[in-house]
């Protein structure tokens, strides 16, 4: 019902940044929380952003002052501007659109992923 395309990823050096985007299209709801997530080999997939309608911003503690997510709900994007970036950063990132109904239930939609590596 929803679709995600990310792009952005890749291989940087540790201080390098990156910028991830990711366009939805389909059924997207009035209210809905656009988010990143990352996932290691190995691990559980953990949140780093997600943002709200109105711009209400969440970080992990892992990347605060060092990530910033913003979205333009014109386009349907939303983007994650990585600088600093760390070898601990290397990861599979997701974009993530949870799609909230007026019950407070929501559906929740993935992207493809995007590969990025931070070389040591």
């Amino acid at each position: 019902q929803v679709q995600l395309v990310e792009s952005g990823g890749g291989l940087v050096q540790p201080g390098g940044s990156l910028r991830l985007s990711c366009a939805a299209s389909g059924s997207i709801f009035s209210f809905n929380v656009m988010g990143w997530y990352r996932q290691v080999p190995g691990k559980e997939r953990e949140v780093v952003a997600s943002i709200t309608p109105i711009g209400s911003t969440n970080y992990a503690d892992s990347v605060k002052g060092r990530f910033t997510i913003s979205r333009d709900d014109a386009k349907n994007t939303v983007d994650l501007q990585m600088n600093s970036l760390k070898t601990d950063d290397t990861a599979v990132y997701y974009c993530n659109i949870r799609n909230y109904r007026y019950s407070g239930q929501y559906d929740s939609y993935w992207g493809q992923g995007t590969q990025v590596t931070v070389s040591s």
